[in-house]
């Protein structure tokens, strides 16, 4: 097979057969240097094992056939889920330093150590990563979501491959690190490297792509110029998909619309009605309660720690939806943890209902367990590859609430068809499931306990724009028929923040700001939350500063 000479990775006539039924059948697509080839679709539609083509990895028990061709065998690799790849008993440093020292093993002995630490603060300031020196002292798991995915880029940045399979890497971020991640991205292009770009995100394809390849169970409906495929679309697949992007990605049942006064393409509450009316009953007795909360990371050893959270108060009444925003590493998810009792190293308390939570979900009843459900945003790392979906999320009824197997399966087979996953999905195991399969069920798991308080970290952004509109409808629908039901929303999203009541603003640890959504995003009252509203208030500006490889070729 040819291949052209700007071609850096050629995929033709790709099948990838598992269990008997097509992943992938028949896809054809080409990586040009400097260029980013997006490949779209729904969950499940087959885009992480054509981007895994790339670097020879297939399911276990996969039937392969078709050519795939990359020009320079060493392909970088950013996952969706980064934890996946990141060996969980070594630090930050001591990935990054293993990659740095095989780049310089030609220099004098004497220089190499140098030389590799150059290396690694160039990799990290190119990957976006802030505070260097305490992000290497870190364990994986002691970073969020976002700090790991930065860490896997600067490990791709270190092997100086020609291509870069980039899994949905702005998921999970906000405005102002989305920002960051498309410039590096595009200053990677500009080194002449090729990327395949996997991404729901149709804002960042549109700015960052020059082709778009368009995929629906499995197989390539749409290919072409990014503008062409996206402004006028011939199949339905591809119209529905782009249509629905051009919706909020906010909670359901955004509560007014944006007033003339309120920050560009984020919705609020013209009146403020509801955070005033929330106002009004401040002294409704609190479901969930924290109280001057400190939380630490252990750091060399059990007597030295660093805090991640520092003094943090809330109050949620029943019913009530409560958004905690702030970029990657303000402390977001390690909050969250806290609530759910799978962070225990912290000071201060945490109430349901008047009464001190146990630090630690081991010593939690199962009444208390049942009641503070918490949805991740990695969902693979939540499940057992061993077990099927089914059996694994009817546990919990069983579990938690006492439940009799056959009424639990029962239930957890109509709630998983209920977020969108077939007969096929509910009876494989995870490692057959992709991530937004994944975390529908993981929400459908979490909803079987029949919880008061809902932790939910980040769990549309992984997901496409037609995946999350079936998410957010079976929220909406859990929220009609519980009235009484709290919904935490740990979110990058400030669309999604303006659906709820009460927003909380992190950064770096501190509450810099809380209070009703309307009046938080109406009026920020401190330059970091501002900051956070005009990013997003531009709409997509917040990403369109860099230019696109196609652009930056008619320049010159």
């Amino acid at each position: 097979m040819s291949v052209a000479a700007d071609v850096v990775a050629q995929v033709e006539d790709l099948r990838v057969e598992v269990g008997g039924r097509a992943v992938v059948d028949g896809v054809h697509l080409r990586v040009r240097a400097g260029t980013v080839t997006a490949l779209v679709g729904a969950s499940g539609s087959g885009k992480t094992t054509t981007g895994l083509a790339l670097l020879g990895a297939y399911p276990p028990g996969a039937r392969v056939s078709g050519t795939v061709t990359v020009t320079d065998r060493l392909v970088g690799h950013v996952p969706q889920h980064p934890a996946t790849v990141l060996n969980p008993a070594r630090r930050a440093g001591a990935l990054l330093t293993d990659i740095a020292r095989t780049q310089v093993r030609h220099l004098p002995r004497r220089e190499r150590a140098r030389a590799a630490a150059t290396r690694i603060d160039e990799a990290l300031s190119r990957a976006q990563l802030d505070g260097p020196s305490v992000l290497l002292r870190r364990y994986p798991h002691q970073l969020s979501g976002g700090q790991q995915q930065r860490l896997v880029l600067a490990q791709a940045l270190l092997l100086g491959a020609r291509v870069v399979v980039a899994d949905e890497p702005t998921t999970g971020q906000d405005a102002l690190t989305k920002r960051r991640i498309v410039a590096e991205l595009t200053s990677v292009v500009r080194q002449g490297i090729g990327v395949l770009l996997l991404s729901h995100d149709l804002d960042v394809v549109r700015e960052l792509a020059d082709e778009v390849v368009v995929l629906k169970d499995g197989r390539v409906v749409e290919a072409g110029p990014v503008e062409q495929v996206m402004k006028g679309a011939r199949h339905t697949w591809t119209r529905q998909l782009f249509g629905a992007g051009e919706e909020s990605g906010a909670v359901p049942e955004v509560r007014g619309d944006t007033g003339p006064d309120a920050p560009p393409e984020v919705e609020v509450d013209a009146d403020a009605g509801a955070g005033a009316a929330l106002e009004a009953q401040r002294e409704t007795a609190a479901v969930l309660e924290v109280r001057g909360l400190t939380a630490h990371h252990h750091r060399g050893g059990a007597r030295r720690t660093v805090d991640v959270l520092r003094d943090v108060s809330l109050r949620v009444r029943p019913g009530e939806r409560v958004a905690v925003v702030g970029r990657s590493g303000s402390g977001k998810t390690t909050l969250g943890r806290c609530l759910a009792g799978l962070h225990r190293t912290y000071d201060g308390e945490v109430h349901l209902d008047g009464v001190p939570l146990p630090r630690s979900l081991r010593n939690r009843t199962p009444r208390q367990l049942a009641a503070v459900q918490y949805v991740f945003q990695d969902a693979h790392s939540s499940f057992d590859e061993h077990r099927t979906l089914l059996a694994q999320v009817a546990r919990t009824a069983v579990r938690l609430r006492g439940a009799t197997p056959v009424d639990a399966a029962r239930e957890a087979e109509a709630l998983l068809a209920e977020v969108g996953l077939r007969e096929q999905h509910i009876h494989s195991r995870p490692g057959r499931l992709s991530g937004g399969e994944l975390q529908r069920a993981a929400l459908a798991r979490a909803l079987l306990a029949r919880p008061r308080v809902l932790v939910c970290d980040e769990i549309t952004s992984g997901l496409d724009t037609v995946t999350r509109r079936t998410v957010l409808a079976v929220l909406d629908r859990l929220l009609r028929d519980q009235p009484d039901l709290t919904l935490v929303w740990i979110t990058h999203d400030l669309n999604t923040a303006a659906g709820t009541d009460h927003i909380l603003v992190l950064d770096t640890g501190d509450v810099v700001e809380q209070g009703p959504a309307a009046r938080v995003l109406r009026a920020p009252g401190h330059p970091y939350t501002a900051a956070l509203v005009e990013a997003t208030g531009e709409g997509g500006e917040a990403i369109r500063g860099p230019r696109t490889a196609t652009a930056r070729a008619q320049d010159s």
